[in-house]
């Protein structure tokens, strides 16, 4: 339904022939109003306005498949123009930082990694280097777990930027965007279930490490797959780059400027596209990012289309430094988890010959042999490992911005407080500035330049 508040001399309250919507009193306040009952938004506007209507608010979302989740638009409109935006979020809490105040710190990334579901392998990395940081771990973390850490990072930021660019095709009516973006970001969705067992939610990156080594034959199916997203992505470049359609839908819309970006506190590729080079990686390197060689690209427009060159190219950085880290997997055999036993979990443990739970001979050795690593691996998983007392602060350049991470912890086996600082809540401050002036159909672009996942906002 769709209000708006009469002018003084508004037309006779009378349901006129043919006509889209007619005027009501309210029954709680009085206060007249317009109510809307279908047709297209030219003909409700222009009712509106035979029947002398100041102006109309209308509700996109929650339910909405241009909203990118659960996310309230409410859009104040004169004819086609919005005069007005506003985002209303919560529809999605999950109380993930809460819940992770009742869990082990281990048992945390499995909270962690289900906010943001598009990128969940960012928030695990950087919630174990937080929790790393307290134990005073993080130099003892070995060169092979970094190094396939920023792998799977680099993999995760290439499909998070494919599923913004496939649904913002979509959204604009281009369903082959949507199609060959997805087929490519499918390519590496295998390879995550290779390595880690799932295509989403993985629970991978683990404190210490990760959960186990890559299996035999990972890295020659991730330079396979490297290659087809090449090929997927120069489609999408024909696709996009050169249509005049796209370039009318996303030139000088959605504009944001960077005295904006840094007033609101925005970050990642909408910064990016509005001329700063700002990234977590260069400016705060973690897990060796110093010594991987990469660009940080940028733009000047600021505007919808901008988000879509540094996005696009943005991919092309991440399969180089994808390719530098498989190349650094061959030469390092090392271990992947951190060598004192009372932290790592699983305990380094090899994993059964169907892929699931422990292997037979560390099963063997536990319940046969070592009453001694019985209770100690009893001990790790129900009750988990203790951690200073202290904070800590930990960013990471997620694909939409800047990731912080605040951990408290009391000393105890589970944080005290867990608290999120997600790049998607920050950016839709831009949400007024980037939909206001333009035309609702302006909306559904500059919301998918936002890229935004509810997941992490409500979390």
């Amino acid at each position: 339904m769709s209000t708006a508040r009469p002018a003084p001399q508004a037309a006779p309250r009378a349901q006129t022939p043919h006509s889209t919507g007619h005027i009501v009193d309210d029954e709680t306040t009085g206060i007249p109003s317009f109510e809307a009952s279908g047709g297209d938004w030219s003909e409700i506007a222009e009712e509106a306005a035979r029947l002398g209507e100041e102006r109309i608010v209308v509700n996109m979302g929650p339910q909405h498949p241009s909203t990118h989740g659960v996310l309230r638009l409410m859009l104040e409109i004169d004819g086609e123009t919005v005069t007005e935006a506003r985002a209303g979020i919560g529809y999605l809490h999950t109380g993930i930082e809460k819940n992770m105040e009742f869990r082990t710190w281990t048992q945390g990334v499995t909270f962690c990694t289900r906010m943001d579901y598009v990128a969940p392998l960012f928030q695990e990395a950087a919630y174990c280097l937080a929790v790393e940081k307290l134990l005073g771990i993080t130099d003892d973390v070995p060169e092979r777990a970094n190094v396939i850490r920023v792998l799977m990072m680099e993999l995760n930021r290439i499909t998070s930027h494919l599923v913004c660019i496939a649904t913002g095709g979509n959204e604009l009516g281009a369903t082959t965007i949507m199609t060959v973006g997805f087929t490519a970001r499918e390519e590496l969705l295998r390879i995550f279930e290779l390595i880690s067992g799932l295509r989403m939610n993985h629970a991978y990156i683990r404190p210490g490490g990760v959960a186990q080594d890559v299996p035999a034959g990972a890295v020659e199916a991730t330079r396979e797959a490297l290659t087809n997203v090449e090929h997927y992505l120069r489609q999408l470049e024909d696709l996009m780059l050169a249509n005049p359609i796209l370039h009318l839908r996303l030139k000088d819309v959605g504009y944001l400027g960077l005295s904006g970006c840094m007033a609101l506190g925005i970050t990642g590729p909408m910064l990016r596209s509005a001329g700063l080079p700002y990234d977590v990686r260069k400016t705060a390197p973690y897990c060796g990012y110093e010594t991987y060689d990469f660009d940080v690209p940028t733009a000047q427009s600021g505007d919808s289309w901008g988000r879509v060159e540094v996005r696009l190219e943005e991919i092309y950085q991440s399969i180089k430094i994808a390719r530098q880290a498989l190349d650094r997997l061959e030469r390092n055999p090392g271990p992947v988890m951190v060598e004192d036993k009372k932290i790592a979990w699983p305990a380094q443990l090899a994993i059964g010959s169907d892929g699931m739970g422990n292997s037979l001979a560390h099963i063997k050795e536990i319940m046969g042999t070592s009453m001694e690593a019985l209770i100690h691996h009893f001990k790790l998983v129900t009750e988990g490992f203790r951690v200073p007392a202290g904070q800590v602060w930990q960013t990471v350049e997620h694909p939409r911005g800047e990731l912080g991470v605040h951990l408290v912890s009391d000393g105890g086996t589970r944080p005290y407080r867990a608290h999120f600082r997600d790049p998607s809540f920050n950016n839709l401050q831009a949400t007024s500035i980037v939909c206001e002036g333009g035309q609702v159909a302006d909306v559904v672009v500059a919301v998918a330049s936002i890229d935004p996942v509810l997941g992490g906002v409500d979390r």
